[in-house]
């Protein structure tokens, strides 16, 4: 019957060309193998096992209580929350912004493909630095642009090529899309990358799109730096981020754009269309979120930092397997596989899953062949589960 349904699937005439031009994501196709294998060991998810805080639930409950949350919002957010989102982005980003440079999106995702709508024409280039995120190279493709791929410096820890950002743009090139710190590799980009970066943009009309999810997570001295900050960068750069990733919150799909105020009416109009507004419960909690205790983001830090460190040290123990960057930021990193069968790098994962009952994610889905991303969001037994196990596997005497 699946093969029935299969069949049909594919010869469907009613699937848009550009539905059916989009490959199936190696990522959710893990997932869904995942769920039919049981007691799997999980390193694939890049998202917190920690619960959202409680008064950040506590918000949701007494707005749900007083009636708050049944209505639409406006369709740019609550006038409380971007007015609070402005506080932020001076505090920790060095941002000057104001209510009408804020939308309130449903998650980074939405936002993201609502600014890409609004600025790429068909056709027009979008560079993007990988190793990088798979729905970034998606959304490009969904809003009709073309994505140009650049590779980064791995061994100097997935450090900005400019030579190459630069040698890639055409009098078709609109963008440069990146995440900092960055999924999947864990790099952090520097101020000074990032002043070079801007340098190129000036010199060549461009704008910038930044999702900025991990902006909490840097560890080993290392500092996150919101491009837009930096001088003459604050009108050619669309800063997107989350309550995802800083407050474990992945089910409340809420997050927000900074941008300047005559693009977000522009990328409104495309905000409305896919999401209307942003669910309203989760924009009275991401409220709390910002104005309550902090305390959880240092609890989050300290403890995906105690993770990174276990994991290190057991990647150091299958170095004949494994060579790998040590993650300055984010939860993620992404080993090299040394291993004959790693040059399939979704075979590879596949195989370590259904034969040792580890989840990983393969590299292929970050445009990098040869690697995959291990997330270290999880727990110390969990690590120690993956990675018992991968040593067994791989013949590793311990």
């Amino acid at each position: 019957m699946f093969i029935t349904k299969l069949c049909a699937m594919k010869i469907n005439p009613h699937i848009s060309e550009r539905a059916k031009n989009i490959p199936k994501s190696p990522i959710h196709e893990m997932t869904e193998l995942s769920n039919e294998i049981d007691d799997v060991a999980f390193l694939s998810w890049a998202k917190p096992m920690s619960d959202t805080p409680a008064h950040i639930k506590n918000a949701a409950i007494e707005a749900i209580n007083k009636g708050k949350t049944a209505a639409y919002s406006q369709t740019s957010g609550l006038a409380e929350l971007k007015e609070a989102v402005t506080h932020k982005l001076k505090r920790f980003n060095n941002i000057d912004a104001t209510p009408d440079e804020i939308l309130i999106s449903s998650g980074a995702i939405e936002g993201l493909a609502a600014a890409l709508m609004a600025t790429v024409n068909p056709d027009e280039e979008v560079i993007i630095p990988v190793p990088g995120y798979s729905s970034h190279i998606r959304q490009v493709e969904i809003a009709g642009g073309k994505p140009v791929m650049v590779p980064t410096k791995e061994a100097e820890g997935f450090k900005l090529d400019m030579e190459k950002i630069e040698s890639a743009i055409t009098s078709e090139t609109k963008a440069i899309l990146l995440s900092n710190p960055n999924n999947p590799t864990g790099a952090v980009y520097s101020k000074e990358q990032l002043e070079e970066l801007s340098g190129i943009v000036k010199r060549n009309d461009l704008i910038v799109i930044v999702d900025e999810a991990y902006e909490y997570f840097t560890f080993d001295g290392y500092k996150h730096f919101s491009i837009a900050s930096l001088d003459g960068m604050h009108d050619r750069v669309i800063s997107v981020f989350t309550f995802t990733k800083t407050y474990a919150m992945t089910g409340w799909r809420v997050g927000y754009i900074h941008a300047r105020a005559d693009w977000i009416p522009q990328i409104i109009k495309m905000h409305i269309p896919i999401a209307i507004c942003a669910p309203v419960v989760s924009q009275y909690a991401a409220i709390a979120a910002l104005e309550g205790p902090q305390d959880c983001i240092a609890d989050f830090r300290n403890h995906y930092n105690r993770i990174r460190e276990q994991m290190c040290a057991r990647l150091d123990k299958l170095d004949e397997i494994f060579d790998y960057q040590r993650p300055r930021g984010a939860y993620l990193m992404f080993p090299r596989i040394k291993h004959p069968d790693g040059k399939d790098s979704l075979s590879f994962a596949k195989k370590l899953l259904k034969e040792a009952g580890v989840s990983t994610t393969p590299g292929i889905a970050f445009h990098s062949e040869g690697h995959i991303r291990l997330s270290f969001c999880v727990t110390e037994e969990m690590v120690t589960k993956a990675f018992d196990r991968m040593e067994d596997y791989f013949g590793i005497k311990q």
